[in-house]
């Protein structure tokens, strides 16, 4: 799969601020050029990887519609997640899940919001990190949700009780799903959004091209040129951070309730995105609808960023440097200590 990377804004674009630093720039350049990474989850004949890109640009304002402003760095997953990760995770133990309308690498389908959920839940449980929702069930599959109190509640850009504060793996809310879409960083004549998320500069403020499958750039799944949808890899042209298949395709779970953005109380969940049968009406941004569950409804993952690349180079190369110059000073006679100019 071809997967675009977007070079941010970062420390190759700055001047060390001490010689010391030096030998870590390299490091930190390349990690500014390719920052996407693959997660790896299960294990044996049950492992499987899903890869992200990071979502920078923190404080960018809403569009037009009023949607898609997010005030921190995230990250979403390249591709919705596919009827074998489902496969995977139920192999492995994860009971109540669904899905089943489409199989192998096709988008899981007919799956409703919590069993999304339910999913996600155990990306987190899997890695060591926390559950990001509270899920209530009923004869074993889950069927409601009990919001976060207290210091539980997510409040990273505001409160979101759906969220666990320390949960690594979420469905991404509607204006994370809607940044990672349709905003566009480097835009011509200033970033700012698309009506697609399928935009290359001339594509974009244009309907995509309907096919059945492929990576095209400025391509999307609809329109009933296919009887099914395509692979989550072969979903369409690529949005401007590099995320596949939000235009066209299935449509995906949202977390944010469709007519609360605060999600305080369990409610009616929102999708986005279009499907692979209808026409282009679904796939622009100023779309927003509800549903039960269906074949076309899938759902992708979003997450928070790993520790910052600069500060892990930094305690691997350049403090144990500095414990060298701090021993070479005592044993010359000096008890100074070697700082950071």
């Amino acid at each position: 799969m071809n997967i675009r990377h977007i070079s941010q804004t970062g420390p190759c674009s700055r001047t060390l601020f001490t010689p010391l630093l030096a030998a870590s720039a390299t490091v930190l350049c390349a990690f500014a050029v390719n920052p996407a990474h693959a997660d790896t989850f299960g294990s044996g004949a049950n492992q499987f990887t899903l890869p992200f890109v990071p979502i920078g640009n923190a404080g960018n304002a809403n569009d037009t519609t009023g949607y898609g402003g997010v005030s921190y760095n995230y990250k979403m997953s390249v591709t919705d997640v596919s009827q074998t990760m489902l496969d995977d995770a139920t192999a492995l133990g994860v009971g109540g899940l669904g899905g089943g309308a489409w199989s192998g690498s096709q988008p899981a389908a007919d799956v409703t919001w919590y069993q999304a959920a339910a999913f996600v839940n155990w990306l987190n449980t899997s890695q060591g990190y926390t559950a990001a929702y509270n899920l209530t069930y009923t004869s074993g599959t889950p069927t409601g949700l009990t919001l976060w109190t207290g210091a539980n509640i997510w409040t990273l850009g505001g409160s979101d009780p759906f969220r666990n504060a320390n949960a690594h793996y979420f469905l991404p809310s509607e204006n994370e799903w809607y940044k990672a879409a349709y905003y566009d960083p480097n835009k011509s004549g200033g970033a700012g959004y698309w009506p697609y998320a399928t935009d290359n500069n001339t594509t974009g403020a244009v309907a995509p091209t309907a096919v059945a499958s492929g990576t095209t750039a400025g391509t999307a799944v609809y329109n009933n040129v296919a009887s099914q949808p395509s692979a989550v890899d072969q979903s369409g042209g690529l949005s401007p951070y590099g995320t596949q298949g939000q235009t066209g395709n299935v449509s995906q779970w949202m977390e944010t309730d469709f007519n609360d953005p605060t999600n305080s109380s369990d409610g009616i969940r929102g999708v986005r995105g279009g499907v692979w049968y209808y026409n282009a009406s679904l796939l622009q941004s100023s779309n927003r609808n509800t549903a039960g569950s269906g074949n076309y409804v899938g759902f992708r993952v979003a997450s928070v960023p790993e520790p910052s690349s600069t500060m892990l180079i930094i305690s691997a190369g350049f403090f144990p440097l500095l414990r060298r110059r701090r021993c070479a000073a005592r044993r010359n006679g000096s008890h100074s200590e070697i700082g950071i100019q």
